[in-house]
């Protein structure tokens, strides 16, 4: 029986989150507890990766993470942004969140409508003068910069922050008395495994979202429960009712 539920995510912010609706219907308690937080790099680690933040006419931010420290970076640094930098953001809400330090101003900050890379390439192309800096965490791929490549843009991308296990509290060791944990990242089981070297899952079940994270729990030797997506559950919240109908009716 499910009565108790770890999932590794800041609580929502909004009352009409389908997680409280779960928790109402299914009679479940939902403790929300990041296993990972974001850092930002010290101003010497990233002064070795040798970017020059005033030779780039344009940055692209793909999370607010990378507004909060690209900003905090370059204060450190005593870097003044010029008023004429332009901003590309995967979404509208990313790219409102700039107001946070600096005048929004239309004509200078550019947003894709889906949320993917993919589709804030084409308004990138129309500016193909511009010289692109891209500020990421330091768990990332090659995908986005050779996307960029195959569209013959200039950019570089550095590497802002940082991923790091989110440590429990000695009470929180001796009161982890979940019947299910959600994980959203590989970083998160990574944090499990830290955190509780001699962990035993037995009964408790385990949701991942995401093929890496299903890929690095596998690999952590854990038994998965619920993998999400999926065609007919798009979202954990979906599976997680899903799985809760069947198991408790």
């Amino acid at each position: 029986m499910i009565k108790k539920i770890l999932v590794s995510q800041p609580k929502p912010t909004s009352e009409k989150s389908p997680y409280f609706d779960i928790a109402s219907k299914f009679d479940v308690e939902l403790v929300f507890r990041p296993f990972i937080k974001v850092e930002g790099i010290s101003a010497k680690d990233f002064r070795a990766q040798k970017v020059n933040i005033l030779d780039y006419t344009a940055i692209v931010f793909t999370s607010r993470h990378a507004i909060d420290h690209f900003f905090t970076m370059a204060k450190e640094l005593r870097v003044a942004i010029p008023e004429d930098m332009k901003y590309f953001c995967v979404t509208e809400t990313i790219a409102l969140y700039i107001q946070k330090y600096v005048q929004y101003r239309k004509r200078k900050v550019f947003f894709g409508e889906t949320g993917k890379i993919d589709d804030l390439i084409p308004t990138m192309v129309k500016h193909k003068t511009e010289k692109y800096l891209v500020p990421m965490s330091d768990v990332h791929n090659d995908s986005l910069a050779n996307l960029l490549d195959s569209k013959k843009l200039n950019h570089m991308e550095c590497v802002m922050y940082k991923t790091v296990s989110n440590d429990f509290t000695p009470e929180e060791v001796e009161n982890f008395d979940y019947d299910m944990l959600i994980f959203f990242s590989p970083s998160g089981i990574e944090s499990l495994t830290k955190n509780f070297p001699d962990f035993k899952q037995d009964k408790i079940a385990i949701a991942t979202f995401g093929p890496t994270t299903a890929k690095a729990a596998k690999e952590a030797g854990l038994r998965l429960d619920i993998e999400a997506p999926t065609e007919k559950y798009p979202s954990m919240t979906s599976a997680l009712q899903h799985y809760l109908l069947e198991k408790q009716g």
